[in-house]
């Protein structure tokens, strides 16, 4: 989910751009309007950037040792080869 400060920067934005008439409703409309994106932002089943980092760095590090393994076997193919 998104950190509060990137969600309240959303919520802002969003304010900023509602009619005149709807920004006097004021704090209710901007508590209708933050729970109706925290819901909208739960359903997107989103995760968050260090969860992204982490299996980034996961498949960086599979990938690298898929590399050396495909090496190893087509070194030992073309010793069996000969």
């Amino acid at each position: 989910m998104m950190k509060n400060d990137n969600l309240d920067s959303l919520i802002d934005r969003i304010m900023a751009g509602l009619p005149t008439g709807l920004t006097t409703l004021g704090r209710d409309a901007e508590q209708n309007i933050r729970a109706a994106v925290k819901s909208i932002l739960r359903k997107m089943d989103l995760v968050t950037r260090e969860e992204f980092d982490i299996q980034h760095d996961v498949l960086l590090r599979t990938r690298s040792r898929l590399e050396a393994l495909e090496k190893q076997v087509a070194e030992l193919e073309k010793r069996t080869g000969d």
